[in-house]
């Protein structure tokens, strides 16, 4: 059986589709995944061994010339492609009219959430199966649930596996003034901070984030942090000057630094992509949310863990530190659980 996955977008959603992934392949065997996404997120998805075709769209930058020539040249490759490979079904994961809408170019049954479960009830209209999973559920259970509904299994929730692996490749900087064309491997003590979001109020302080780093270099640990944009590199710099001890990592490909931050001992992370790719790893990561809501969307891992602010108040580097500890020790008695085993 040949399934399409449509899930085009964020970064986060398509993370927390992964373990409906793994639940299907321990479940369906018989069943074999390919995946519509972002261009942006086609590297993420690729990190999962399961998944043999990735179809991209760019309904982003189409958006910006919705009657371009370049627009429907494109639009009409993706209809093409995914039509040529004759799906036995569609699973639009992501409940919108836009995923809905790209799933109905594959010519084959589309499998989605029922119009009361989808975000946008209206996508429930292009679907031939649709299923009720209730939207109380944290957004990893609910994707489970209908991949489990679509393929006929029960999932079983005791237990939270991603699938995915960091990629190979990923060497940074050996010091934060070294030039980079000299590269070293991450340490085996690094922490990577990860200060960089969309939102304005979603950001730490650049001196909660040097005060951290501070804490990590008197535990022996390596910070390591980087940046994607202006703003987020005068944070990076600012880390890197306070605290020498800092690896600053330059600008690079999404594929790079998801291989760094699998590497990476412990992950610090504000409301973004990349913190929820380090819980997925299976790292110790905390995430220090300050202006959204985690409980149906934060990161989930084995050794993750969110703290939240108070409103009106804040998180205090001592605070994301002991709570960063706290994973450590933990993952270090499972790990000597499974060694006496």
């Amino acid at each position: 059986m040949k399934v399409l996955i449509v899930k085009t977008s964020s970064m986060g959603d398509v993370i927390h589709t992964f373990p409906a992934v793994e639940d299907a392949r321990r479940n369906r065997p018989d069943v074999s995944f390919d995946w519509c996404v972002e261009e942006a997120f086609a590297g993420i998805v690729a990190l999962h061994p399961a998944i043999a075709t990735i179809h991209t769209v760019a309904i982003r930058r189409w958006r910006t010339s919705p009657l371009g020539r370049g627009t429907w040249r494109e639009a009409a490759g993706l209809r093409r492609a995914l039509r040529h490979c004759r799906y036995d079904l569609v699973i639009d994961a992501q409940g919108l009219l836009k995923s809905a809408l790209v799933a109905k170019q594959a010519a084959a049954p589309i499998a989605g959430f029922d119009g009361s479960s989808a975000r946008e009830p209206s996508a429930a209209l292009f679907y031939d199966r649709r299923y009720a999973v209730p939207r109380d559920l944290h957004a990893i259970e609910r994707t489970r649930r209908l991949f489990g509904l679509a393929l006929g299994y029960e999932p079983d929730f005791s237990g939270i596996e991603s699938g995915i692996v960091p990629p190979a490749g990923g060497s940074t900087p050996a010091g934060n003034s070294t030039p980079a064309g000299n590269l070293t491997l991450v340490g085996e003590n690094s922490a990577f901070l990860l200060h960089g979001t969309s939102r304005e109020d979603k950001k730490w302080p650049a001196s909660d984030w040097i005060e951290t780093a501070r804490l990590l270099v008197a535990r022996g640990m390596t910070p390591v942090t980087t940046w994607s944009n202006d703003r987020e590199k005068a944070v990076a710099e600012a880390v890197a000057e306070a605290v020498p001890q800092t690896v600053l990592v330059p600008k690079s490909p999404l594929a790079e630094i998801a291989a760094i931050i699998g590497r990476s001992v412990l992950v610090i992370g504000a409301d973004t992509g990349l913190t929820h790719l380090a819980s997925a790893f299976g790292l110790p990561t905390v995430a220090v949310f300050l202006a959204t809501e985690p409980g149906l969307t934060g990161p989930r891992g084995p050794f993750s863990s969110t703290l939240l602010a108070a409103p009106g108040g804040r998180l205090t580097p001592a605070e994301v530190v002991a709570e960063a500890e706290r994973l450590l020790e933990r993952q270090a008695l499972d790990q000597a659980k499974v060694g006496k085993n």
